[in-house]
């Protein structure tokens, strides 16, 4: 995983740039899609973020969570993703969740720019 140096206006800059943006989502979805039907399922999102341990760590340290705590952040998740209900998520829905998320994620940046390992853009942001 590469290390990268991001603030705000870099997150916002590769939000910004729509090819550039839906190519990277559109792979990371495709890695996702593991029985590639051309949906995530709640099974599917949730091996993603186990892997990426986006649930259970804060910038590396480990969250003590109860497993029903985790089923309940897990499910909250797919919920947020799934803005239809339709019981998966489509592309478009990843896109637009993952954008958001970036979005949130530049605006708690600022100015202040970090050194982070970034799974989800990999290869995709290194400075």
């Amino acid at each position: 995983m590469p290390l990268v140096l991001l603030d705000g206006s870099t997150v916002r800059d590769f939000v910004k740039d729509e090819r550039a943006f839906n190519e990277a989502m559109d792979a990371r979805f495709k890695e996702m899609d593991l029985n590639e039907d051309g949906s995530l399922s709640r099974a599917e999102l949730r091996t993603a973020f186990e892997r990426m341990r986006l649930l259970e760590s804060s910038f590396g340290v480990p969250i003590a969570h109860t497993p029903a705590q985790l089923n309940a952040l897990y499910d909250s998740v797919f919920e947020k993703f799934d803005t239809d209900h339709s019981g998966t998520v489509d592309l478009d829905e990843f896109r637009k969740q993952m954008r958001d998320i970036l979005l949130a994620i530049a605006d708690g940046l600022g100015a202040s720019p970090i050194q982070e390992t970034l799974p989800m853009l990999e290869g995709l942001v290194c400075l």
